[in-house]
């Protein structure tokens, strides 16, 4: 029998559309069973570019609807809370797990800290100099406060290097089960976000360029992967979605994250 404690699913679907990377996500999550179920570890990327809301924002005041239709921007909502994101250049990862099964952890706060430190362990690897907001002496004056934009506002246990904040995170509690998902940046892209933006653009955000690190994604795969099963001390079974998560998926993605019942204004259909 397989011990869920040292074996992870891993998927890598590669760049999807914006709808299909959130209805997969929530597949996941919806057809996990507690039991049973092996925890998962997903990558992903986006094509094309495409904007994320946070599960309680409003659209309009971040983010110009009109404009972003006409440019064929896409604009999906999250399950997870937190400030919109503009999806380019990056890595991102989902995680869907109990959390007996990272060791014993119940705290939202502890949940955070044990499976971001797998972030921390691979930028270690690569040379950067990274630290938890809450641990680092460079971080802002305050932390928690809430902004229209991801990358404009520093949690606690988000990612600082050389006090500049790498990527994002967020999390959801469902039905005593973890997901959380978060973006890595590989190049800045926040240029080609400014013009579809009605708030200011974050100055304090970095990207693995920028900290000096101009990996390609699957170089940076390869090193996050490496790091994720030393930090948890697990190990990976390849693995692709199941015909019950496939079927979640596309129904979740015709009639949740390609409506506007959901993406703006935040209802199910």
């Amino acid at each position: 029998m397989t011990d869920s404690r040292k074996y992870w699913r891993l998927i890598d679907t590669g760049p999807l559309d914006g709808p299909s990377n959130m209805a997969l996500d929530e597949a996941l999550l919806s057809c996990f069973d507690p039991g049973s179920s092996l925890p998962v570890l997903r990558l992903y990327g986006w094509n094309p570019p495409a904007f994320s809301l946070g599960r309680f924002q409003k659209p309009e005041d971040v983010i110009d609807l009109a404009r972003c239709a006409g440019a064929g921007v896409p604009v999906v909502r999250r399950v997870t809370g937190g400030g919109c994101i503009f999806h380019a250049e990056e890595l991102t990862y989902s995680i869907i797990c109990t959390p007996g099964q990272i060791s014993d952890i119940i705290g939202v706060k502890e949940s955070f800290r044990r499976l971001c430190g797998f972030l921390l362990h691979a930028y270690d690897k690569i040379g950067l100099s990274s630290a938890f907001a809450v641990d680092s002496p460079l971080r802002p004056a305050r932390l928690g406060e809430r902004t229209a934009l991801c990358f404009a506002g520093t949690e606690e246990y988000d990612i600082l290097v050389n006090g500049r904040k790498l990527g994002g995170n967020a999390q959801r509690r469902a039905r005593g089960l973890i997901f959380q998902h978060g973006s890595i940046p590989l190049r800045p892209t926040l240029s080609e976000a400014r013009p579809f933006l009605r708030c200011a653009v974050p100055a304090g955000a970095t990207s693995m360029a920028e900290a000096g690190f101009p990996l390609e994604s699957e170089a940076l795969k390869e090193q996050l992967l490496a790091s994720f099963q030393e930090h948890l001390a697990i190990s990976f079974q390849h693995s692709v979605f199941s015909s019950e998560e496939q079927a979640m998926a596309g129904k979740l993605r015709q009639e949740k994250y390609c409506s506007d019942a959901w993406n703006l204004a935040g209802e199910a259909p």
